[in-house]
């Protein structure tokens, strides 16, 4: 057992406590990742659900005052009724696709029975001013319908973005059917839509793109890393221990014949 009293020196015992904590970490890790892998595949499985879901009217899935459920998120709805472009606000430091920032337009359609839906009609540019209400294109005139993805309620909680006060008249930061509801003293369903149909054409604002799928399998691969990576630590550990005993036999090795050798005189 002489072989292995280097183990017992002050750099070999925090070497091995060292190598003793990483190895749970990292398989916690590996858990981690796991638990975002499924997460995320989840997500997109919802979402790709929903997308592929056959359109409903939008007062099958919303109500005012309701709450859109994460099975509710991005299915595609449909409604009638008219734009109230009167009362239409924007809503600031929004990216188009290109990572542009400006603004995103909200116009509350009035649908037959009187309720209100929050219609996210698309990005518009903020061409450097964004203390005045932009210049922006007009709807369809008249009753019309329209498609879009039924998105939840905006919060600071959910988003990151601040609800900052005393913005520019008619502009807002978050897009909160509560808050609209009290703003145009209606009733608003719950949520609001991302448009997607009629199509925006030469002038209109520019429509926002399918939500995109997040990339499950490289929280997989991340998590078979952190597990290899955990076995690997004792195997190394081993390693640099042999490696040790060999270097120090080595040593006893060359020095042995220097202490045989006869005195001269």
């Amino acid at each position: 057992m002489h072989r292995y009293r280097f183990l017992l020196s002050r750099q070999w015992v925090i070497l091995t406590l060292v190598a003793i904590a990483l190895i749970p970490t990292m398989i916690r890790l590996g858990f981690w990742q796991q638990h975002r892998y499924e997460e995320r595949t989840a997500r997109n499985d919802l979402v790709s659900s929903a997308l592929h879901a056959k359109p409903v009217p939008v007062e099958r899935l919303t109500a005012p005052g309701h709450t859109v459920t994460r099975a509710e998120k991005y299915r595609t709805v449909t409604a009638t009724g008219t734009f109230d472009t009167a009362r239409q606000v924007v809503v600031r430091r929004r990216t188009n696709a290109d990572g542009e920032v400006g603004f995103h337009v909200l116009t509350p359609f009035v649908l037959d029975d009187g309720k209100v839906l929050l219609v996210n009609r698309g990005w518009i540019p903020a061409n450097g001013v964004q203390t005045a209400f932009p210049k922006v294109p007009a709807p369809p005139a008249g009753r019309t319908s329209v498609t879009g993805r039924l998105m939840a309620d905006e919060t600071t909680a959910a988003s990151g973005i601040k609800n900052v006060a005393g913005l520019p008249d008619r502009q807002i930061m978050l897009i909160n059917s509560a808050e609209e509801a009290r703003r145009l003293g209606a009733r608003v369903l719950g949520g609001y839509i991302q448009q997607t149909a009629p199509a925006a054409e030469g002038g209109s604002p520019e429509q926002i793109s399918d939500p995109g799928s997040e990339d499950a399998p490289l929280n997989y691969a991340y998590m078979i890393q952190w597990w290899l990576f955990a076995a690997a630590v004792p195997v190394g550990w081993w390693f640099l221990v042999r490696r040790e005993i060999r270097d120090r036999e080595e040593a006893a090795a060359e020095r042995q014949p220097e202490e045989s050798e006869p005195a001269t005189v």
